[in-house]
């Protein structure tokens, strides 16, 4: 048996769309980081950029479980001394839920010089139910919820 090696012309990206209603964050980003990166496909390559693109609908209504809406909290820095900030997720899904969504899937990616890129070109986050991509004939992906 050889092992199998995807080539820029075995590769195909589909596109999906996930609609994120009642879905919790992590198992959320879970899924969607696995369509990004290409793990679902049997040609997976780790060195391949062999992902699909996805459209996540509705990410305004995530559902957060435990405590995570009072305690968890993001950071960013200036780049001056002491000017940390720290935004509480409430705020963060008031302003800019499709923010919360990008970082939640970004922790789910290796860090390498692809994983950003996948991000930036195949995740495209929208907090209502409407999207600009019907052309690319995206197909549902359901997330499974338990209970």
């Amino acid at each position: 048996m050889k092992t199998f090696s995807a080539r820029p012309a075995d590769i195909r990206h589909d596109w999906h769309v996930v609609d994120a209603e009642g879905v919790p964050l992590g198992r959320l980003a879970s899924h969607v980081a696995q369509l990004i990166r290409g793990k679902h496909k049997p040609t997976f390559t780790p060195h391949m950029d062999g992902g699909d693109f996805v459209v996540v609908v509705n990410a305004a209504k995530i559902r957060i479980t435990g405590n995570k809406l009072e305690t968890k909290v993001y950071f960013r820095h200036t780049g001056y001394m002491g000017h940390e900030r720290f935004t509480p997720l409430r705020d963060m899904l008031e302003k800019h839920p499709d923010r919360v969504v990008e970082k939640a899937v970004f922790g789910m990616l290796p860090k390498n010089s692809l994983s950003k890129q996948r991000l930036r070109h195949k995740l495209k986050v929208y907090s209502g139910a409407t999207h600009p991509h019907a052309a690319q004939q995206p197909r549902p992906f359901a997330v499974k919820v338990s209970a």
